[in-house]
């Protein structure tokens, strides 16, 4: 999606505050963000963090400025698909938002499940599936709560990786399946496909990959990979059979498939075949083929 610029440092001036070597080593951070060193600058803020007492008033600028100089490296690390990194300052950060939440206002305590779910999207960028799973049950279990800020209270991003010159962002929705399968169009996950500008930001979206829910009763699956255009041309879209999936999405296989459908392996060894009961209800039965291609 379209990429966000997290960081923005206000530099405060201090007067008075703390003692002589607190605030000397306060002042060298500071220059570091002015320098645009912001992962030394994240150091020195995070080692005045641990350093300070809670009482002192030069503490809570340096535990803002330790989630902020996080928050920005987490960022940046993920755009750069250097996921190990990425995690390690998104826990940085969330150690330092849950220190804050009874120290600054509300719109900071907000910034918690952003971090989950960016710790998420690093997880899932290592493939360490089942512990990016665990953060994943964190954001459903504060939307049952009504938790979750604007913004990541409907859908969620939890993935993101790089294919070529292209960016790749893997969201999912909260609703789960409706029992009426033919009550309406159900998506619970969409991949998009982006183009990208020089710096790597993106650009045109070029095609979306839904894993939508099946019009019809199948004891096989549930879901199937539907690729919709939006300023691709000369692509293929429609539903790819080849591509389905249980209630409980197995989310490894889905990015393996993902990556397939990028590749433009949109049918692989697999014969459908379609059918009606009396009843009119669709049913697909999706076989794979003994023939090698």
């Amino acid at each position: 999606m379209k990429k966000i610029n997290i960081l923005i440092l206000l530099l405060i001036p201090l007067v008075g505050f703390s003692q002589n070597n607190h605030l000397a080593e306060y002042q060298k951070a500071e220059n570091l963000l002015q320098t645009n060193e912001i992962d030394t600058a994240f150091v020195k803020f995070k080692e005045l963090e641990k350093s300070l007492p809670k009482n002192d008033t030069l503490y809570e600028y340096a535990l803002w400025y330790k989630v902020a100089t996080a928050t920005h490296l987490q960022e940046t690390y993920r755009y750069q698909e250097k996921f190990e990194k990425s995690l390690e300052y998104a826990k940085e950060a969330l150690d330092g938002i849950e220190k804050g939440t009874e120290i600054f206002d509300e719109e900071f305590a907000k910034r918690k499940f952003f971090m989950v779910k960016n710790i998420m999207v690093a997880n899932y960028g290592l493939g360490n599936f089942e512990e990016g799973k665990k953060w994943k049950e964190k954001m459903y279990e504060a939307k049952e709560k009504n938790q979750l800020p604007e913004g990541i209270d409907q859908n969620f991003n939890f993935d993101f990786f790089k294919f070529e010159d292209k960016n790749i962002w893997g969201y999912e929705w909260y609703a789960e399946l409706p029992k009426d399968r033919f009550s309406s169009s159900f998506t619970k996950v969409v991949y998009y496909v982006y183009t990208t500008n020089p710096d790597g930001s993106d650009k045109d979206q070029l095609y979306r990959l839904h894993v939508l829910m099946f019009h019809g009763n199948n004891e096989n699956f549930d879901y199937v990979l539907t690729k919709r255009l939006e300023t691709a041309k000369n692509e293929v879209s429609g539903t790819l059979y080849s591509y389905s999936y249980k209630e409980n999405i197995d989310f490894e296989k889905l990015k393996n498939d993902v990556k397939e459908v990028l590749k433009g392996n949109l049918k692989p060894n697999t014969k459908s075949t379609t059918t009606k009961d009396k009843n009119g209800k669709v049913k697909v039965d999706v076989k794979m083929n003994n023939k090698k291609h």
